[in-house]
């Protein structure tokens, strides 16, 4: 066990809660909370949604299923998560700036009615579990390496949801989007200090790349038969169009200064994520190099170990220190997001349609033990879910949300004739369907992937359920509160 490496690890997430803490005395009201007063500079919003995705499978799942298969094995993340914000950028934020609503679920009740925003923000909000459960497992093990067995998974993740949870608490948003600020700083400078080092273990990037070339890993697209082709495209959906209506992606859009900035800061993090998500593949690339068959074997029965495992065996002290401060900031900056959003979308989509209109001191209170209820239950659920790969984790975590909550987004803001009946037309083919894909139900998911099949039947659904008699609305057009909304007939 290294102590000193134990110290500075105990110093800087001591470091990053006082951030927070001090962040949170800059809070007054439920918008400072949830999206940081919509105030922040370009720089800043761009290190935000950076860090939506650079998390604990960016730095440990990616690299290892690369070494695996390829590029075509990674596309549904780093690819499809970072084309996600580069679409966001492009087609969501500015419109969605200038909405100035809340959370995301805000959209669906102002377009569609209370019943479609309870079920998205429900559909937003169990998405989460998988995501969160991901990084608190990686806690586990980043503090089970550090202590070389010393503390168990299950103590690490406790202790990690604890400091994460304590400024998230505190601070809200704006203390996630200062101590990502920091955070994406030590990353990057980690990482990349890694990696020239890597390279120099292995004996130059040439030779790096080379094996890499031999061992044919830049092979993206799959074989021409229909059923590669169509599994490769659900991959890659998932999260380029799932994780577009999440409210952590909005609260970061949100968050700007203007909806320039908004816009900006969306599609440069995106092609910022995209480009340095290869760093770790290439430390790992390195690994295998240096280690040989013993990387290989890690990363095909353990792959969550390969990057510790290389670090503190084959670095310095300073490299294992960066290595380790790099690796907390990536899951750190994720899980403290991904805790926030979700409860911030329970208080104000689901509490106040049981409750009724709050005092904005009554739901800033009751987000915050919102945040501590979702941590505990998240908690349980990585615990109970032990020994699932991190990376298995994450990437089926936006599949409701790509069946679900994704066609009533994108043909609200789009498509005049959206209407509320073709929003339950689309929630309830595009779930339907994605559910008889399931593997315990039938086979169909052998040949065809669920959730591609449940996007299609859910555009189906809201083009004939808006187009088709109202059987289950009202004929009258319901007039929008919010500026910028078009009509929806029939909602």
């Amino acid at each position: 066990m290294n102590t000193t490496l134990i110290i500075f690890v105990v110093l800087y997430l001591l470091g990053t809660l006082g951030l927070g803490l001090w962040a949170g005395t800059r809070i007054k009201n439920t918008s400072d909370f949830a999206i940081a007063g919509r105030s922040l500079p370009l720089i800043m919003v761009i290190t935000t949604t950076f860090a939506t995705w650079f998390g604990a499978e960016t730095v440990m799942g990616i690299p290892a299923r690369f070494v695996q298969g390829g590029l075509g094995a990674i596309v549904e993340d780093p690819f499809g998560a970072g084309m996600c914000l580069i679409l966001v950028g492009a087609f969501f934020a500015a419109r969605l700036y200038r909405l100035n609503l809340l959370t995301i679920g805000d959209f669906y009740r102002e377009r569609y009615g209370k019943g479609v925003e309870v079920f998205c923000s429900l559909a937003i909000i169990l998405s989460y579990l998988g995501w969160v459960a991901a990084q608190i497992t990686a806690l586990g093990l980043v503090f089970s390496v550090l202590t070389d067995g010393a503390m168990s998974e299950t103590a690490g993740m406790i202790i990690g949801t604890l400091a994460v949870l304590i400024y998230v608490v505190v601070g809200g948003f704006l203390a996630v989007a200062w101590t990502d600020f920091i955070q994406m700083i030590v990353l990057v400078v980690g990482l990349s200090v890694i990696a020239v080092f890597s390279a120099d273990l292995a004996g130059g990037a040439d030779k790096v790349l080379a094996v890499a070339t031999d061992k044919d890993l830049w092979k993206f697209f799959p074989e021409p038969s229909f059923t590669d082709i169509a599994m490769f495209l659900g991959a890659a959906l998932t999260m380029m169009l799932g994780s577009i209506p999440q409210q952590d992606v909005f609260q970061r859009v949100m968050s700007a200064k203007d909806a320039q900035t908004a816009r900006r800061g969306a599609m440069i993090g995106g092609f910022a994520y995209i480009l340095f998500a290869f760093v770790p593949m290439f430390i790992v690339m390195s690994a295998v190099v240096v280690l040989g068959q013993q990387a290989l074997d890690l990363a095909e029965n353990d792959y969550q170990r390969l990057l510790p495992t290389f670090v503190l065996g084959q670095m310095p002290l300073i490299m294992q220190i960066l290595f380790f401060g790099a690796l907390l900031s990536a899951i750190k900056s994720t899980s403290s997001a991904t805790l926030l959003a979700p409860s911030t979308s329970f208080v104000e989509n689901i509490v106040k349609n049981l409750r009724g209109p709050m005092k904005d001191r009554e739901q800033l209170l009751a987000m915050r033990w919102t945040i501590v209820i979702f941590a505990a239950l998240v908690l349980a659920y990585a615990i109970a879910m032990k020994g699932t790969p991190i990376y298995d984790l994450v990437s089926a975590a936006y599949q409701v949300t790509l069946v679900g909550a994704f066609v009533p987004l994108v043909m609200g803001l789009y498509w005049k004739r959206a209407t509320t009946q073709g929003a339950i037309f689309s929630l309830g083919g595009g779930v339907g369907v994605w559910i008889v894909f399931f593997p315990q139900i039938s086979s169909f998911g052998e040949a065809f992937p669920g959730q591609l099949a449940g996007l299609i039947a859910a555009f189906v659904g809201m083009i004939f359920g808006s187009l088709a008699p109202q059987w289950l609305t009202n004929r009258h057009v319901h007039k929008q509160h919010v500026e910028g909304l078009p009509d929806a007939p029939g909602a």
